[in-house]
């Protein structure tokens, strides 16, 4: 599915290994496409890091947070754009030249960002990186499950999930490279063209889906890839396997009718396809209110929030949760067949919650306990340097760090303590350099506080917690839980509220903040969590081994958990006595 990492089990993961050893084209194939996964996740991790530094560039962006967050979530707009291109361009000129045209354009946003002179130009790159993303997102899976053997293709697709979450370590540890070269941000937005251009070049040389080849009567073209794909007394069964699946899949297109609108009217007619969409979107909806994105977004951001000033320090805290990020899809691939998909996200979730409520409470100590500011601090650097609101403050005598940050100013630590008293000061980087320039430390996102360790302590749980449930199975249960008629409408469907949901907590989380403090904000996510904790609870069934069959047949009924299902038994047997 678009985006997602796919279940796996260990025996498949085992003849995996046997069988792209025998055949080392396999891979070839599958890493040449995964590339993609990787440019997604990469994109996801760098512009949190590259952020930090594009504030010290261009005054407007630090000054407004509005145009942080439009930099930030301008690619997820193009992904929503260019996911629905991609399915259109898939079935019109086929995988491979999708995921070309991905490159290029990924490449494109790549140069653009990294040559930018003003914010509108970067915000222009990230559009056309999100274009990018979008297609490969969807692309790269489907040609990877369309250029495997049917009994290793989950493995294989799963190593598109584990390039997506390797991508975003990979974007924290360039982050953390580049903190002391100039160009900063430039290095770390244009370096994602080099994988882009690597897999541009790798795709030349590789062919067309097999699968998309027959579907354009290219038969014997289809076959000489199978061939390289399959031992040759599996070729003839292969193809005799996909002319069933395609004249089925071809029929069924004929019944559903082939505009757009007829078959998603069709499909919406269709009772069991609405409980199956109402549950898909729910899981991709609470993927994204529960923040995810925030921390793979504003993750350095954050962890300024919680009192680390450095941006190198950020950026080396966040390569932290970045990693267990990895650590947590792997082990969600280990444990999802054995736990069962609906188990693993209540878990998930419920350690979401604990984390956001904990973390709502650190940050809500961190600002009621900030340095307070002092007089005599705020006019060392000359009247001119302090914030005008402080000096203008009917009550300035109460004000402390956080009071001074809210107001759009900056607080200057004194070289004894960071936690004593110290200045609040105008935030323009003429003063900053004067604070520095005494061995001060500049605050400008977060205030001193001695629970800021405990802060990423809970962000990384959080990410142990989010990555084996929420973070994978929302996908895989989206490409379970469909009539197989309906599954690429159902899908498509699904992928884009998750696309939206994502754009609007990426578009609002530092307004947010501003709006509602550190700690209000983690504690919304915490309430939303919550509800989408309960909808998922009532409306999401276990589909762990099942056949689509039998999910069909169980979703002609209302879903109801075993709790109520026990309930509803013993009502019936009381009105029959």
């Amino acid at each position: 599915m678009e985006g997602g990492a796919h279940a796996t089990s260990k025996t498949e993961l085992t003849e995996c290994w046997k069988t792209t050893w025998k055949t080392p084209y396999i891979m070839r194939l599958a890493f040449s496409a995964g590339i993609g996964g990787l440019l997604f996740g990469y994109d996801t991790g760098v512009i949190s890091g590259a952020l930090l530094y594009i504030r010290d560039d261009f005054t407007q962006v630090d000054k407004k947070t509005w145009l942080q967050e439009t930099i930030v979530s301008m690619a997820v707009a193009g992904a929503i754009v260019g996911a629905a291109i991609g399915g259109w361009m898939n079935d019109a000129f086929g995988r491979r030249k999708s995921i070309l045209v991905a490159d290029f354009l990924f490449f494109v946003g790549a140069v653009v960002m990294a040559t930018a002179p003003a914010p509108w130009v970067i915000i222009m790159g990230r559009i056309f990186v999100g274009l990018g993303v979008g297609m490969a997102s969807m692309t790269s899976p489907l040609y990877i499950s369309e250029a495997s053997p049917a009994r290793i293709r989950g493995a294989l697709v799963s190593t598109n999930g584990v390039l997506i979450t390797g991508g975003q370590f990979l974007s924290y540890l360039i982050n953390l490279a580049f903190t002391k070269t100039p160009g900063t941000w430039r290095w770390m937005l244009g370096v994602a063209g080099a994988p882009a251009l690597f897999q541009f070049i790798l795709m030349l040389s590789l062919p067309e889906s097999p699968r998309w080849l027959y579907r354009k009567d290219k038969v014997d073209e289809a076959r000489s890839i199978l061939a390289k794909i399959y031992p040759a007394n599996e070729v003839e069964s292969e193809m005799e396997s996909l002319r069933t699946s395609i004249e089925e899949e071809k029929a069924e297109q004929v019944a559903l009718g082939n505009g757009f609108f007829t078959r998603i009217k069709s499909a919406l007619s269709n009772v069991v396809f609405r409980r199956a969409l109402f549950a898909g979107v729910i899981l991709q909806v609470t993927q994204q209110i529960c923040g995810i994105n925030t921390v793979m977004y504003y993750s350095p951001t954050i962890v300024q929030f919680a009192g680390f000033a450095s941006k190198r320090t950020a950026l080396a805290l966040s390569l932290t949760t970045s990693s267990l990020n990895v650590v947590g899809t792997v082990i969600s691939m280990c444990c999802i067949d054995r736990y069962g998909r609906r188990r693993l996200q209540i878990i998930s979730l419920i350690g979401i919650i604990v984390c956001l409520v904990a973390l709502s409470g650190v940050f809500y100590q961190a600002a009621s306990n900030a340095p307070p500011i002092s007089g005599l601090e705020s006019t060392h650097f000359g009247g001119n340097s302090t914030c005008p609101a402080y000096t203008t403050a009917p009550n300035a005598a109460s004000w402390n760090c956080m009071k001074c940050l809210k107001v759009g100013c900056a607080f200057c630590a004194t070289k004894a303590s960071h936690h004593q008293p110290g200045a609040c000061l105008d935030s323009f980087k003429y003063i900053r350099d004067m604070c520095q320039g005494e061995h001060r430390v500049w605050y400008s996102q977060g205030c001193p506080s001695k629970l800021g360790f405990l802060a990423v302590i809970l962000l990384g749980l959080y990410i142990i917690c989010y990555a084996p449930g929420l973070g994978t199975i929302p996908w895989i249960v989206n490409s379970e839980i469909y009539p197989l008629r309906y599954r690429g409408i159902g899908g498509g469907m699904a992928a884009v509220s998750n696309w939206i949901a994502n754009l609007i907590v990426s578009e609002t989380f530092l307004t947010l903040t501003n709006a509602l403090g550190s700690a209000g904000t983690f504690l919304l996510f915490a309430g939303l969590s919550f509800v989408g904790l309960v909808f998922l609870y009532f409306f999401v069934p276990e589909t762990k081994g099942m056949k689509f069959e039998d999910v069909e047949k169980m979703l002609s009924v209302p879903y109801r958990p075993k709790l109520f299902r026990r309930k509803d038994k013993k009502q019936a047997r009381s009105i029959d006595a």
